[in-house]
């Protein structure tokens, strides 16, 4: 890859790193302020911060299956990094809202990748709640992931919205 593909991608790419930092700091913080189940409320009923370990994927699901699954979803992350580098890297100049996406992914998957491969286990710590409703503690990371799946959907929608009033206005 020459420098100039290069240049105008790398504020992606140290966007991405900012990320990932953030993320790895805040965990380093969690594992050191707060104990395993654990919560300590910033704003009354609604956010805490509680000190969970998941060795499980998202929303603490597949938490059996020991060594194998952990090594596995290392695995599973390390594919999905890569095909998401290789997405960024074959996306057009223009297209920020893709580019940003596959940033957000990759700080996201590569802040629990670091833990799982390094600890077994992903740290979470921010809970949001209200009345009976509680999300699945998450983290910067899963954060990350969500937005970039969510600008990577919505991108989607979008250009196929325009593709078939393009289509709509040839035909019409």
């Amino acid at each position: 890859m020459n420098k100039q593909r290069l240049g105008w991608r790398i504020g992606y790419l140290f966007a991405a790193f900012g990320i990932y930092m953030t993320d790895q700091a805040s965990k380093a913080w969690a594992l050191r302020a707060l104990r395993l189940g654990e919560s300590k409320t910033l704003v009354s009923g609604f956010l805490d911060l509680t000190y969970a370990e998941n060795p499980g994927i998202a929303f603490g699901q597949l938490q059996e299956g020991g060594s194998f699954t952990r090594w596995f979803f290392v695995v599973l992350a390390v594919a999905a990094g890569i095909a998401v580098l290789i997405y960024f890297f074959r996306t057009t100049r223009n297209d920020d809202r893709i580019l940003g996406a596959c940033a957000l992914l990759l700080a996201g998957i590569s802040g629990n990748l670091t833990d799982r491969a390094r600890l077994g286990h992903v740290i979470d710590f921010i809970l949001v709640h209200y009345r009976s409703f509680q999300w699945p503690v998450f983290n910067v990371a899963d954060m990350s992931i969500c937005a970039g799946a969510f600008l990577l959907i919505y991108d989607m929608f979008r250009k196929s919205r325009i593709q078939k009033s393009e289509v709509r206005s040839q035909n019409g």
